[in-house]
């Protein structure tokens, strides 16, 4: 007699449903999956090495520009920290430069050069560059797929910028940048990665030499001197390269929608967590170490909500009435919106507000290092002096 069925472990998004009599040969075809995705590797690295080489000699070119362009980026796909560190550098560099911010705005519907506005969709403009836009309202953003279309028309429209903030552009050779800036996500260690489609590796390791400032981020409270050496030792190539460590600072969380009535929130009290982000295992670690969470609803980044969403939200709150629904900032920017959400749903609704701080040096010492890169360069994207 057979067993019932169950259920093989998820792997990226491959399920099969077997029997005991065909476990080994869903075991062979999960392994199968495994080795196709680790040979799809090779071929992804193959091809971004030409690439690369292809700038390297000459073949594709990049632009250098009279305007200092700093690119914050990565090497790998999901969430490192570029826009918090992107909100960082607009809240402390914007007293010295009328700044402007260049994104691709990832998942949004519609193509080409676009300048974000307040009151824009996240369908529109993508969900980050809006948040950008809701916290700094009088910063230029703006959301083009070519970065040097975006800028030249930045150049032209808006001749009183003086420094272009381009988020998540390094593995884009388009744009020949003054400064890089590489985010790197402690939790994730680039060494122990695969390149995509087997891990989360989307440039060549080797790529970090043209790095100018490394911040490490999601640092844990049990990072030790010797590992912030260790990790140094690892990005630095170059004399001028710097290295800094970080983690992500909590602010009060805050009502998604004005309730005149809203009861107070206490941390300890029940929880329903909102995620959407690209890696959202230190959101959660967070959330639990100051409420009690009682369900969570994770969904992918860059996730477009729809109605079916809501009403699986409202139903984990209808069994957990006294619950807060609390989510981060990037759900939030695409919830504010959101038609028609009950009222038992809209105070129950919070987000959590982070921002960047840095765990080693005064925070002076990487703006101000900052300032001093993008002055004394000797050419917009040349070497130091």
């Amino acid at each position: 007699m057979l067993m019932p069925t169950a259920r093989l472990a998820d792997m990226r998004g491959v399920y099969c449903v077997f029997s005991i009599g065909r476990h080994n040969e869903c075991l062979r075809i999960v392994l199968n999956m495994k080795v196709v995705r680790i040979i799809l590797s090779w071929i992804y690295v193959a091809v971004i090495a030409l690439r690369h080489r292809l700038y390297d000699w000459g073949v594709f070119k990049s632009r250098t520009f009279d305007i200092p362009i700093v690119c914050i980026g990565n090497i790998t796909v999901g969430g490192t920290g570029k826009t918090p560190t992107a909100e960082f550098l607009l809240s402390e560099l914007s007293a010295t430069y009328n700044i402007a911010l260049l994104s691709r705005g990832y998942g949004r519907r519609t193509k080409g050069y676009r300048e974000v506005g307040v009151d824009d969709s996240y369908l529109d403009v993508g969900d980050e560059p809006l948040q950008m836009k809701l916290k700094f309202p009088n910063t230029v953003v703006v959301v083009a797929e070519d970065r040097v279309a975006g800028i030249e028309r930045i150049r032209r429209e808006h001749p009183e910028v003086t420094l272009i903030l381009m988020d998540d552009g390094f593995q884009h050779r388009s744009v020949k940048a003054k400064v890089n800036i590489l985010i790197m996500d402690a939790t994730r260690p680039i060494e122990n990665d695969r390149y995509l489609p087997a891990g989360r590796l989307r440039d060549l390791r080797s790529r970090v030499k043209e790095g100018h400032f490394f911040i490490v981020t999601k640092c844990p409270e049990t990072m030790t001197p010797l590992d912030r050496r260790l990790w140094s030792k690892k990005l630095r190539s170059m004399a001028y390269q710097k290295v800094y460590f970080s983690n992500i600072g909590l602010r009060h969380i805050e009502p998604l929608f004005e309730c005149p009535d809203r009861e107070d929130v206490a941390y300890g009290q029940q929880a329903i967590l909102l995620c959407g982000i690209g890696n959202p295992r230190p959101y959660i670690k967070s959330a639990e170490e100051r409420f009690n969470v009682v369900d969570k609803m994770v969904v992918g980044d860059h996730h477009r909500y729809t109605i079916e969403d809501m009403q699986m939200l409202y139903a984990k709150l209808k069994s957990h009435p006294r619950a807060i629904i609390l989510m981060t900032e990037k759900d939030a920017v695409k919830l504010r919106r959101m038609s028609k959400v009950p009222s038992l749903m809209r105070k129950a609704m919070y987000y959590q507000p982070i921002e960047m701080e840095f765990i080693e040096g005064p925070d002076r010492d990487f703006v101000g290092r900052l300032i001093d890169e993008i002055e004394s360069r000797n050419e917009y994207g040349g070497e130091p002096r």
